[in-house]
């Protein structure tokens, strides 16, 4: 018989997750601060808890998805003492050190515990392209992997448990970056009348093609040849770098997104390094010379 999955946490992404739970035909238990957020998925089957300790009373696996590192604590501390034994997966987004925490509280009470960062957005929960990153109890991973895959595509990186959230946070810096780099440039050409869907159209390919240079990148990083044939030197990036200000400023639009790289850039030449290829910047980033 197979146990309960107790979801914690009802947002959006509590629920996708409790929904593909009940779609795959699984005994699911449901909370949230608002009540209201549970009654659809009551109608769905759930069985909706009116309290944190009515929720964790089963023996299944509790699921923990809520705002934030504190609002974890927030709601398992309370009722921690019962949790002894039991899987706790938290898939609310913390920092590696916050994570890391966690599994220290966890491992002080007797609760095995996995991490998860999820790369999706709620609608894919369940779909194609939905993946989730973990780290943490290895037990707990394969024992409940079958519950995780309904989700997404699962994958383990390691005993520690900040691993997956490091990852996480890794990738959606390169994401964040890329959204305020188009709208920086949806800006430029907007203040030309040019719509930011039809500058979409150009650039979306544009950066897919782009995103073909990044092994290249890392091969070069991984064997700290900066120096080597075919790189784009720090004096040519710094002088594309100071056109692309330039023409930013004729148009009216902020520099913030674009000045830091630059002065990142800038700082490497200062340094002795014009003649080294632009991959060196990551020495910058981690604070090397």
């Amino acid at each position: 018989m197979t146990t309960s999955t107790t979801v914690l946490g009802l947002g959006a992404m509590g629920s996708a997750l409790a929904g593909a739970a009940l779609d795959a035909g699984r005994p699911t238990v449901v909370w949230n601060r608002n009540p209201r957020r549970a009654q659809v998925l009551g109608g769905r089957d759930a069985v909706v808890a009116g309290s944190v300790e009515e929720a964790v009373a089963g023996d299944g696996v509790i699921v923990v998805c809520l705002f934030d590192h504190r609002s974890v604590h927030s709601v398992l501390d309370p009722v921690a003492a019962g949790l002894s034994g039991r899987t706790v997966i938290n898939l609310t987004t913390t920092t590696p050190n916050e994570s890391r925490e966690l599994a220290a509280w966890a491992a002080e009470r007797g609760i095995v515990y996995l991490d998860g960062a999820i790369m999706a957005v709620p609608q894919m929960i369940g779909g194609p392209g939905s993946a989730i990153l973990y780290s943490g109890s290895l037990t707990a991973f394969e024992q409940h992997r079958p519950l995780m895959d309904l989700w997404g595509a699962s994958s383990f990186f390691g005993p520690d448990a900040g691993m997956a959230s490091l990852y996480d946070m890794a990738m959606l810096t390169g994401m964040y970056t890329m959204f305020a780099g188009f709208l920086h440039g949806a800006a430029m050409v907007g203040a030309a009348g040019v719509s930011a869907t039809g500058f979409a159209e150009l650039q979306v390919p544009f950066l897919a093609a782009m995103t073909g240079q990044l092994a290249g990148f890392a091969a070069t990083v991984d064997a700290k040849d900066y120096t080597g044939e075919g790189q784009q030197s720090l004096q040519f990036t710094e002088t594309a770098l100071a056109a692309l200000l330039r023409a930013t400023a004729e148009q009216g639009v902020a520099v913030e997104v674009l000045q830091p790289v630059h002065d990142i850039v800038r700082r490497q030449i200062t340094a002795g390094f014009a003649d080294h290829g632009t991959a060196r910047i990551f020495e910058e980033l981690r604070g090397a010379r």
